[in-house]
């Protein structure tokens, strides 16, 4: 199975505003879907995260785009909207000490999102077909590859991904979460499945 990972175009909100699961706006997706199409062989099924910047660059690729709320961003919970620097130091100092599994207030930490991450792109490689594109975030992409390529969190959550980049892995056959995750459901680092990059950030 091979797993074409977009990122979604650069979002119409000021530098240093966090969002994750926040619906902005971003720009024009249709120079990006011309350039990534390149990329995807045809009728290449496409699956975005429900959030606009995302679906809308999906839509661009394929009016047939279909959605999956398992490939939206990590949800950084109440620090949604606000500026990094106006969140409690504290909180940002103890998601620094634990960063796969430290959650903000009423958000999701990104073992979290890992693991909804991972059974969506299980689940999708149960469907026929040889091949899928995700227009997702950099969270999930970084999630999912970190994952399949078995990183730990320091480097995959560090992983370099533009805004309208394709990232390219090869799965060789489909591994179900429970095989593979802990007793409270995570995504473990020993993915069931062979998997390798082919290529990333183009």
């Amino acid at each position: 199975m091979q797993i074409f990972l977009i990122r979604h175009p650069r979002p119409l909100l000021e530098s240093g505003v966090c969002y994750g699961q926040l619906d902005v706006e971003a720009e024009d997706p249709l120079p990006l879907a011309r350039r990534l199409r390149a990329f995807l062989p045809a009728d290449t099924p496409v699956i975005a995260s429900p959030l606009q910047r995302a679906l809308g660059l999906a839509k661009a690729l394929n009016t047939q785009a279909r959605v999956d709320a398992r490939l939206m961003e990590v949800d950084f919970g109440e620090w949604e909207g606000q500026r990094w620097s106006d969140i409690d130091r504290q909180l940002l100092d103890q998601w620094a000490a634990n960063v796969l599994h430290f959650a903000p207030p009423g958000g999701e930490s990104a073992a979290l999102l890992q693991a909804r991450v991972v059974d969506c792109v299980d689940s999708l490689c149960a469907e026929p077909g040889k091949r899928l594109a995700l227009v997702t975030h950099a969270g999930a992409i970084r999630a999912a590859l970190g994952y399949w390529l078995q990183l730990p969190i320091d480097q995959w959550s560090r992983l370099p991904l533009a805004f309208g980049s394709i990232s390219l892995l090869e799965i060789d056959a489909p591994g179900g979460l429970q095989r593979a995750g802990d007793r409270h459901g995570e995504a473990t680092q020993e993915p069931a499945t062979a998997a390798q990059l082919l290529y990333i950030n183009r």
